[in-house]
This record gives structure tokens, sequence and C-alpha cells, in this order.
């Protein structure tokens, strides 16, 4: 096996399959790439069994074949060497199972020799060539993503919070992400004219999170739902995922039909006066207090052996004085995700669910489960 690739395109290709990777054991075939030439195109697989990851890109090849090499070494190497071609030679040994590659510039007095694995040891990937794609518009599809899977749970053993819940309702698509105290909702209708129906799943976040920061702005997604596996396509991208298998809760009933009370805030205000409230917080418990009183919001951190910290920001509200308790994170992740220059927040009692949204509204939003004040 023997081509020569241009470096910077094939750097771009390996960064992505060592996000997928999770093995880094260099004993394990899933700790490497896959590389497979033929009609001067080499393919590129990487998988940790649960997500998959296929692309291809031009070389120059003088001789086809395919072998699998430790992909973190390999991106080592790579970022090692000067910007040009490389050739890559894989030189048979008497060990069929285990060979070696040598790699070195074109032209340059600089050589690598790395072992390589048999192809033969790399599993089956699960093909989705002929199931039935649809499209949505990757922009903003992407900023769905962004928008939920931030509050998915940590908690593996409530394994069924571990991913976003992804549903078709007539032509919406629908997000929602949830660790049981707080929960993000994303719809878009991304499904005008599609015929296609597949059940709701639940798709684990770092197959989107991948797809979110490697799609294109312009253009469109490809997806398919099929046999308990997701699949996206776009460029020369194929990606592939296994969905976690469980019964994801009744989200809508955690959505509040109606609350009493909103206030406004200025984004720039508010995201500057938690910055600062935040650095006298209790990192391990995270509480943080909102005393929204008329006109004013006023951002306190409980005292603690280190201090403690309060900021006024304007605020539109004019009511009765309420102190909600909230963890600092829940709401520091959601406000990252919003754009417009003010944010409301609707409530109806102190211990009941806060709903934190675009001013104006838009096509998602957050609700977070207050805590018990100290």
């Amino acid at each position: 096996m023997k081509f020569t690739f241009d470096k910077d395109a094939m750097i771009k290709e390996i960064a992505i399959a060592q996000e997928i990777i999770s093995n880094k054991n260099v004993s394990s075939i899933l700790s490497n790439v896959l590389l497979t030439t033929s009609n001067n195109t080499l393919y590129i697989k990487a998988t940790d069994i649960k997500v998959n990851f296929e692309t291809q890109i031009p070389v120059q090849v003088e001789e086809d074949g395919s072998t699998t090499i430790y992909c973190d070494k390999f991106m080592g190497i790579l970022t090692s060497l000067p910007s040009g071609e490389i050739e890559f030679n894989q030189q048979v040994s008497g060990d069929e199972q285990s060979t070696n590659a040598i790699i070195k510039p074109v032209d340059k007095r600089i050589k690598f020799e790395i072992k390589s694995i048999s192809q033969e040891k790399f599993p089956e990937f699960t093909s989705a060539e002929d199931v039935p794609y649809f499209e949505v518009p990757s922009k903003e599809f992407k900023s769905m993503i962004n928008e939920t899977s931030f509050a998915v749970s940590e908690d593996e053993t409530r394994y069924f919070l571990n991913g976003v819940y992804f549903e078709k309702k007539d032509e919406y698509i629908n997000l929602v992400g949830t660790d049981g105290r707080r929960l993000s909702f994303a719809s878009k209708p991304l499904l005008n004219n599609v015929q296609i129906d597949f059940p709701a799943v639940i798709v684990h976040p770092k197959i989107l999170n991948i797809v979110q920061k490697h799609a294109p702005e312009e253009g469109n997604i490809s997806i398919a739902v099929i046999d308990k596996m997701i699949f996206f396509k776009f460029g020369n991208y194929k990606f592939g995922a296994v969905l976690i298998d469980g019964q994801f809760p009744n989200y809508e009933r955690v959505i509040p039909e109606h609350q009493e009370h909103s206030f406004q805030v200025n984004k720039s205000d508010f995201s500057s006066a938690l910055k600062r409230v935040s650095q006298m917080i209790d990192k391990k418990a995270g509480r943080i207090y909102l005393n929204i009183n008329s006109g004013v919001l006023k951002i306190t951190s409980p005292q603690s052996d280190l201090g403690s910290a309060d900021e006024e920001i304007p605020c539109e509200y004019d009511g009765q004085s309420y102190t909600i308790a909230l963890n600092y994170r829940y709401i520091d992740e959601p406000l990252k995700t919003i754009d417009t220059e003010r944010i409301t927040f609707e409530f109806t009692e102190e211990m009941k669910a806060l709903t934190m949204r675009p001013e104006p509204a838009a096509e998602f939003f957050h609700i977070i489960m207050p805590m018990q004040k100290e």
C-alpha cells in the first residue's frame, strides 16, 4: 500500500476521527483509524462502536491497499511535519497481522515508522446507503443542537436522560434535553414536503455535537433514522450512531401552560453581573439568588466562608417581590445560546418552574427548577 497525500487535507479529517475515537489504548483496534485506497481516493473510517465516521480525500495512489494505524500517533506525526505532500508506504513484514508504515514528506529527509494492524480486525460498520434520508437546513438544525444538547444528564444510572430526545411532529422537528432539574426545548418547521416518518428517538449528544461542529452553515444535512441507528451525511462526511434505548419522560408535562409573572433584563447587563457574582458562590452547590423587585433585579451569592457578592441591574417588572434560588450553571449555560439583546423570565411561584427565553420569543426556551433556599 503506497500513496501520497496533502498534509493539511489529511489533518482536517484525522482531527474528526480523533473526536470519534474514545479508546486511547494503543493495543486496541478501536484506537486506530482505518485507511483504504481505491481509484486515487483514500477512504478513512473511525469508530468507538457507538459512533461511526467515514470520509474520503483525493490522493495519488501507487499501490492500493488497506490498513489501520494508531490515530493519536498518526495525528502527532502529521502535525510535526511541514506542509506539503506526504508519502505513506506500508512495508509488509512476516507477520501478516502486524506491519509497519513509513510516513515521510516528499523531498525531505524526515521519516517516521509506525506500527499498523490488519484491517481484518477493524469492526464492520452498519451501512446506511439504501435507507430513506430526509434533508434539513444545516444552519437551523445546528442551532437546535446548540440550544439543547448541554442540558442532558450525566448520571449514567438514568441513561434515558443521557441523550437528546428527537421527534417529528407534522412538519416540525423537536429536540429536548433534560437532566430532571432543567429542560431545554427547541422546535423548528424543517420538514416541509418531507413524507418520511420515523419514531421519536434518544440521540447521544456526542454525535449531535460533532454534527453541530462540523456541518456547514449553508446547505442541508441528510438524516436517516432506522434500526436503532441514526445517520447524518453532509459534504464528504458520513456519521452513524447507536440510539439510546429507553423511555424518555413526558416532557410536555413539565412545560407550564401559563405563568403569572414575568420580568425582562438586558442580556449583556445580566450576563456581566452573573459572571461577577458567581465568583463568590459555592461551586459545589452552585446556588445563586434572583431577588426580583419593581424595576430592579438583584443577583446575590449566599454568604459563605469566603464571603458573598451581590449586584443590582435594571429590569422590567412591576409587582410583588420574589426571591428565587437557582443553580448558577442552569442559568449560565442557556444564557450562552441566546443572542437577543433582552431576555424574559417567566414564573408563578418561588418554588415552581422558571422559564428563560429570548425576547422577542423564538422557537426555543429553557425551563429551570428552583433550589431550596438556604
